[in-house]
């Protein structure tokens, strides 16, 4: 089965947190690739220079000096820090953002955001080259288009654009939350399409966990088999998760 698995930026933060989760993902006896965010260091980075960070419904504006720290940090620091640790754990992983070989090609999403994103295509050609020889890609959430132009994309989206290009059977979205909670603030072990959509549309799911279930009912309907949302500090979450252990959330079709 091929596996996308998208790992949060928090978790990549902690050189302990991405040498652990770089042993499970390099032990996976199946076809992977890994797409991966950095927003916590893009936050810092910024600040560093004294760039405030500003939001819109969650997605960061990105200005030129904003894209500017995107390539350095996302493209550059944080993937090959994750690309570094595979290695050391034994994975053949190769740094790459969806620029490369157009694995993702994007639009402005909306002039008020700038230079962000919507991937509206996806060529899993790379991906499957590289998997076919059993090198592992490591995707940053860069995008380009036709006319040579960056664009900053939403990671959960990447993961969902490369994952049903890439036909994968699972995704596996490991971040630093248990699961899905419900009303009662309890975590759900199972939901549908249509549990996700009632959680949204009663506000009981939001924000981040809003764009989670959004991106989780996107990739099923586009064919992905189903999808995980666990978090990433669990102890041995991602062989646990693949062995059928009931942790954080399923979501199927």
């Amino acid at each position: 089965m091929k596996i996308l698995v998208k790992l949060g930026g928090t978790l990549l933060d902690c050189a302990e947190s991405r040498a652990r989760l770089a042993a499970q993902i390099a032990a996976l006896q199946a076809c992977t690739v890994v797409v991966h965010g950095g927003g916590k260091q893009m936050t810092r980075f910024l600040a560093e220079r004294g760039i405030e960070s500003r939001f819109v419904n969650g997605l960061r504006v990105t200005t030129p000096e904003t894209m500017d720290a995107v390539v350095k940090v996302l493209a550059g620091t944080v993937n090959h820090e994750l690309v570094a640790a595979l290695a050391h754990a034994g994975a053949r992983a190769v740094g790459l953002s969806g620029v490369d070989a157009g694995v993702a090609e994007a639009v402005q999403m909306d002039p008020e955001l700038g230079a962000v994103g919507r991937v509206v295509r996806s060529d899993p050609a790379l991906l499957d080259l590289l998997t076919s020889h059993a090198y592992l890609p490591v995707v940053a959430c860069l995008a380009g288009d036709a006319q040579g132009r960056l664009y900053n994309v939403n990671a959960d989206q990447m993961a969902v654009a490369c994952a049903a290009a890439f036909r994968a059977g699972r995704l596996v979205f490991l971040t630093d939350v248990d699961g899905v909670l419900d009303a009662a603030r309890q975590v759900q072990p199972t939901l549908t399409m249509a549990d996700c959509e009632r959680l949204v549309a009663n506000g009981i799911a939001s924000g981040g966990m809003q764009a989670k279930l959004n991106a989780a009912v996107s990739a099923l309907r586009q064919g992905v088999g189903e999808v995980s949302i666990a978090n990433g500090s669990t102890p041995d979450v991602l062989p646990r998760l693949l062995a059928g252990e009931p942790i954080g959330t399923l979501v199927l079709p």
